[in-house]
């Protein structure tokens, strides 16, 4: 089902796992990526840094974007205790986040954009994340076998760790895989 009708969609972002979810939305789209340098003003709050993002990979498109063409730009975010927890750069990185949310509650907030020549709609969706505690060599295991690398916060949800520590969550299960696909649904409805 095509809610855009006539529309030619795009997303804007290499994420596996985002292309997963917007093929679930039975939409047709093909993806399209330029780099940009992701950096963002220092006074902004944690809800504020993944919209700031978003924005700014939407910006790459400007000027890029055919009459009839739609693109989707994302980011996501975890944030536990007050301090943003990024994608790790190696495996202490990933050791040292999995030992924070391990026994806690954190915070996930992906923003989207969605952007065409002349509009562009932006949301934050947030879901708190509830984690058992988890031994050493549940941590060790995971990070070995799967490499959280590219995962804010240093795991996927969808991943193994996902099944054997998350206790519950509240907001979207999609959201914390990053994206919101139940409110990106209602925006494209309306685009």
């Amino acid at each position: 089902m095509n809610v855009l009708k006539g529309k030619k969609l795009i997303l804007g972002s290499s994420s596996p796992r985002r292309k997963e979810l917007l093929k679930g939305l039975d939409i047709p789209f093909e993806t399209r990526v330029f780099e940009i340098e992701e950096k963002y003003p220092s006074d902004l709050s944690h809800r504020q840094i993944p919209e700031f993002l978003a924005r700014l990979k939407a910006t790459a498109f400007k000027n890029k974007l055919s009459e009839n063409e739609v693109v989707i730009t994302s980011d996501t975010i975890v944030v536990f205790n007050d301090k943003l927890l990024t994608k790790p750069k190696d495996k202490i990185q990933a050791l040292a986040m999995l030992h924070q949310l391990s026994g806690g509650m954190h915070q996930v907030f992906t923003a989207v954009c969605v952007t065409s020549n002349n509009k562009q709609v932006c949301f934050t969706d947030e879901s708190n994340v509830y984690f058992k505690t988890l031994d050493k060599e549940e941590i060790d295991y995971y990070i070995e076998k799967y490499h959280p690398y590219d995962k804010a916060g240093g795991y996927g949800i969808q991943d193994w760790i996902g099944f054997i520590a998350i206790e519950r969550i509240e907001g979207s299960y999609y959201n914390i895989m990053g994206l919101p696909t139940h409110k990106l649904y209602d925006v494209l409805k309306d685009f």
